[in-house]
C-alpha cells in the first residue's frame, strides 16, 4: 500500500464518526477497506450496470442511489476498485499531459473540480444518515460537513496535481461551493496537499444556478483573460460540458450523486 493511499484511508477513518448507525447487519457505514473488487451482488437488480449507466451519462437527472444498491455503492466507494478507477483516470491524464508542449508564458491551466475530484467527502457520505446517496440530499447537513474543512485528498488526483505543476501547468479550482466557504476551502485544500493554485473560483450569489452554465461561464472568463485550458477534470458531467471545456476532459468516478 503506497503512502498516499495509506494517508487517504487513515484520513477517512479518523474523520468519521457515524451518526445513528443502522442496526441492519447487512448494511455497513463505517469507513474501512473492502476487499471486494466492485461491490456486492444485489438480487433482482444489476447495480454494476446501473453504475456504468451513471458514469457514461446514459442515465441522467437521477435523484437517489437505488436503495437496493446502497451497499453496492458503499462497497465500491470504500473498496479497491474505486481507488484503481481513480488511478486509471489520473494515469490517462498524466500520459496526456506528458505529451504536451507547454509554453513558458504561465498561461497554461488545468481546471479541477473540488468535491469528489480533488477532495473526498466519503467520511460524510458513509454516514448512516446519508447512506452513500441513497437518502435524499440534505443541504444543511452537507454544508456543516464542508464547514468543518476535514475532507481528505483523493490520492490519485493529488498525484496528478503535483505532476501538472512539475510540467509548468497551473491549477485552477472551479467549484459550485458557496463562496462564503472560501476561507474553509483554502485551508482544507492546503492541508490536503494542494498548496498552490492560479485561481480558486467558488459560486457567488449572482452566478447562474445551473452547474453547466455556471462552470461554462467561468471557464469562458478564463479563456478571455488569456488562459489556455489544456485539461479539465471533474466527477460530474456538468463539469465537462458547456462552454470552453478545454482541450481534453477527464471524468472521475462518482455514483453517489448527480448534478445536472
Amino acid at each position: 500500500m503506497d503512502v498516499l493511499l495509506l494517508f487517504f484511508l487513515l484520513a477517512l477513518i479518523t474523520a468519521t464518526t457515524p451518526a445513528n448507525p443502522n442496526p441492519n447487519p447487512n448494511q455497513f457505514h463505517l469507513l474501512r477497506m473492502k476487499t471486494s473488487s466492485a461491490g456486492i451482488k444485489v438480487p433482482q437488480m444489476n447495480c454494476l450496470s446501473w453504475r456504468l449507466a451513471v458514469e457514461t451519462n446514459n442515465l441522467q437527472n437521477w435523484k437517489l442511489v437505488p436503495m437496493q444498491c446502497e451497499n453496492y455503492v458503499g462497497n465500491y466507494m470504500l473498496g479497491k476498485q474505486y481507488r484503481l478507477d481513480c488511478e486509471a483516470v489520473a494515469n490517462a491524464a498524466i500520459e496526456y499531459a506528458n505529451s504536451l508542449s507547454i509554453p513558458k508564458d504561465g498561461r497554461s491551466i488545468w481546471v479541477f473540480d473540488i468535491d469528489e475530484t480533488t477532495l473526498s467527502n466519503l467520511p460524510y457520505y458513509a454516514r448512516a444518515d446519508v447512506a452513500f446517496g441513497a437518502i435524499p440530499y440534505n443541504e444543511e447537513m452537507f454544508n456543516e460537513w464542508v464547514g468543518e474543512g476535514k475532507a481528505p485528498a483523493i490520492p490519485a488526483m493529488l498525484a496528478l496535481y503535483q505532476k501538472l505543476l512539475s510540467l509548468g501547468i497551473k491549477a485552477v479550482f472551479l467549484s459550485g461551493t458557496n463562496d462564503k466557504y472560501t476561507d474553509v476551502r483554502i485551508k482544507n485544500l492546503k492541508e490536503a496537499g494542494y498548496t498552490s493554485w492560479e485561481k480558486l473560483i467558488l459560486k457567488g450569489p449572482s452566478d447562474p444556478s445551473s452547474a453547466v452554465l455556471y462552470k461554462g461561464s467561468k471557464r469562458t472568463e478564463l479563456v478571455k483573460a488569456g488562459y489556455r485550458i489544456v485539461g479539465n477534470i471533474g466527477d460530474q458531467w456538468s463539469d465537462l460540458i458547456g462552454e470552453d471545456v478545454g482541450d481534453r476532459t477527464f471524468k472521475v468516478p462518482d455514483p453517489m450523486y448527480y448534478i445536472g
